[in-house]
């Protein structure tokens, strides 16, 4: 038996959360790929990547997995806890490797995924991507979260600046994601909190271009709500190019409730997927002058007869219940590799018959010849072969045209090397001739 005593149980919740959450299309993408959510015991965001892979599906469904970690907290040790958000991001990705098996068209989609799951005393927080968390405590503004980004590793080894990976070209390049290929292993760790902090989680379109005073000083004052809608706001007048998500939340002690305990909050595109109805467009009005004029909170109550089952039905009757099969699926897979091979024969075939139009001059068993096809071999095979054989011998060449031709001499076609043999024949030495002969 381990000497070390086992961790003691969490306390009974001696806080809680009053939370804000805004999402907003932004002032130059088309569709709104952000999801946030926010309740009692949950904060999170996550932003979707793949353009025409519909990463407003990923980051929607990684949402509807991590809403589960949303309900009042038991006895769970710091490891259990960290354990379910863990549980929670790998539940995302197993939900997109079954969307991307039933939708091929959603290859390649993937989510960043910041989690803040919080049990009363402390938060667990678990981390994928560039989205991040922030704490706001004493006036001070920390940030909680690293990116898994490239430009991070330049950071880390001291090559560049946060400044300067602010505008670095390949500021949007994501190491880590939740997708359908690999199921990455989350950032986990426990933060302590204690009345008065307030905690910022955040797409990168909004810390993307907020410097961090700016961002501590929206914090400092106002609502959760009022400085969610502030750091929107700012994001876009600062110049943000892309969706941007905020999720604020305050701690307080239990017992100083001034009123009704705030409902939960889905933003952003998993919202969407709930109201739209077969529409498309943002959930914010006046975005572009500025205002984000927020539409009314997402109850986590949904009725049974929304549309968006991914949001609204139990993801384990979901997962599990009958599904019609698929038709004709190995057909198809067949048929696609029937296309890739012959397209790649037809490129093989088509590279042979243009290398059988190429000639150069060589050197063979010490003999001038011109090869057809290319100076080159791969593999140990030789892409040539003798085409012609001259009576110009290379021993009788200087040494400079003897290099030459044992390189190999490019033409351009049969007569151009035709050509070079004559130059070469011309320059060669006469024949010698043995004493005691004529000649």
């Amino acid at each position: 038996m381990s000497d070390q005593p086992a961790e003691a149980p969490a306390a009974l919740p001696r806080l809680r959360l009053d939370f804000g959450a805004v999402s907003d299309v932004g002032r130059v993408r088309r569709d709104n790929q952000d999801s946030g959510y926010a309740g009692p015991w949950l904060l999170a965001v996550c932003d979707g990547v793949g353009g025409a892979a519909r990463g407003d599906i990923a980051s929607a469904t990684a949402i509807t997995q991590l809403r589960r970690l949303d309900e009042p907290p038991g006895s769970d040790s710091s490891d259990e806890l960290l354990a379910r958000v863990a549980g929670a991001i790998h539940r995302a990705h197993d939900r997109l490797v079954e969307l991307v098996d039933e939708d091929p068209a959603l290859s390649g989609t993937s989510t960043t995924a910041t989690v803040l799951a919080f049990d009363g005393t402390r938060i667990a927080v678990g981390h994928v991507g560039d989205s991040r968390a922030y704490l706001y405590r004493d006036g001070a503004i920390r940030q909680l979260t690293v990116d898994h980004t490239f430009v991070q590793t330049l950071i880390d080894e001291g090559r560049i600046t946060e400044a300067e990976a602010r505008v670095h070209p390949h500021r949007n390049l994501i190491m880590r994601a939740i997708d359908a290929v690999s199921d990455s292993e989350p950032d986990l760790f426990i933060l302590d909190v204690v009345p008065g902090d307030r905690l910022l989680v955040c797409s990168d379109g909004a810390c993307g271009v907020l410097e961090d005073a700016r961002m501590a000083d929206i914090l400092s004052t106002g609502s959760p709500e009022y400085a969610a809608v502030e750091l929107v706001r700012s994001s876009l007048e600062a110049g943000s190019s892309d969706n941007v998500t905020c999720v604020v939340a305050d701690v307080h002690q239990i017992g100083d409730e001034t009123g009704d305990a705030p409902e939960a909050l889905v933003v952003g595109a998993a919202a969407e997927k709930r109201l739209q109805r077969g529409r498309t467009g943002g959930l914010f009005r006046g975005h572009r002058s500025g205002d984000t004029g927020e539409l009314d909170p997402v109850p986590s109550d949904l009725p049974d007869d929304a549309p968006y089952d991914a949001i609204d039905s139990d993801p384990e009757a979901v997962r599990y219940a009958p599904r019609p099969p698929r038709r004709y699926v190995w057909a198809k897979r067949l048929f696609a590799a029937a296309v890739v091979i012959g397209l790649g024969w037809v490129a093989i075939a088509g590279l042979w018959s243009w290398s059988q139009h190429q000639y150069y001059v060589g050197e063979q068993d010490g003999s001038v010849v011109i090869f057809r096809g290319l100076n080159a071999s791969i593999g140990g095979f030789d892409l040539s072969e003798p085409y012609q054989t001259t009576d110009v011998e290379l021993d009788r060449l200087s040494n400079f045209d003897a290099g030459k031709v044992q390189t190999g001499i490019d033409a351009k076609d049969l007569a151009d090397a035709q050509k070079t043999v004559q130059n070469l024949a011309a320059n060669q030495e006469p024949a010698t001739t043995e004493p005691g002969t004529t000649g």
